[in-house]
């Protein structure tokens, strides 16, 4: 009971501060991709959705944390084997995002924003295609994956759209077939929020 109520205060004094505070809902729609560092497996994008709030503090360079649910994954394929995997994760997304508007009015702003992410991953689908089973298991997903957003955004009125490229800091899937890959998410985000004060 005693965090919520510290974050509320903290976000409530920040308010004060930067003097502008704004909260709303948002959703989305991404584009995901797990890479892959073995040559005889090839990664193909996944399409995903969002859905959660935002906040933001301050005027002109301002904080945007985030919180929302969101589906990502990716599909790979062996040339060699002719196995086809869908690795589907849903989890909890939280970044915190500085912001700087470019243009700034009321009613029209232009803005750029970079920060890190962190990822709980809370459901892990791992699903085979064509009968084949494939090498990539559950438990070779990790729980806790961590990111940078970089991107730009536009408000006008009290809506809110946001286009930005998450790139992985660390391997999503431990190994496939007893073997390190390299499997940083590289995620493209398209979302809309909603200004509700």
């Amino acid at each position: 009971m005693k965090k919520p109520i510290l974050i509320c205060t903290l976000l409530l004094t920040s308010a004060l501060v930067f003097g502008q505070f704004t909260i709303g809902p948002k959703v989305g729609y991404n584009a995901s991709k797990l890479s892959t560092n073995i040559d005889t497996i090839k990664s193909n994008f996944q399409s995903g959705f969002q859905f959660g709030l935002f906040a933001r503090i301050g005027k002109r360079v301002y904080v945007q944390p985030e919180l929302y649910y969101t589906t990502q994954g990716g599909v790979f394929q062996s040339n060699l084997n002719n196995w086809k995997q869908k690795v589907k994760l849903g989890s909890l997304d939280l970044p915190v995002l500085v912001g700087f508007k470019i243009i700034n009015n009321d009613n029209l702003n232009l803005r750029i924003l970079v920060g890190p992410m962190a990822s709980f991953v809370v459901n892990k689908n791992v699903s085979d295609a064509g009968g084949i089973y494939g090498p990539i298991e559950k438990a070779s997903v990790n729980d806790i994956n961590w990111a940078i957003q970089a991107g730009a955004g536009v408000d006008l009125w009290f809506l809110t759209f946001d286009l930005r490229y998450q790139i992985g800091l660390n391997n999503v899937i431990k190994t496939i077939s007893n073997e390190s890959v390299n499997s940083k998410n590289g995620v493209w985000v398209l979302s809309l929020g909603w200004k509700i004060l």
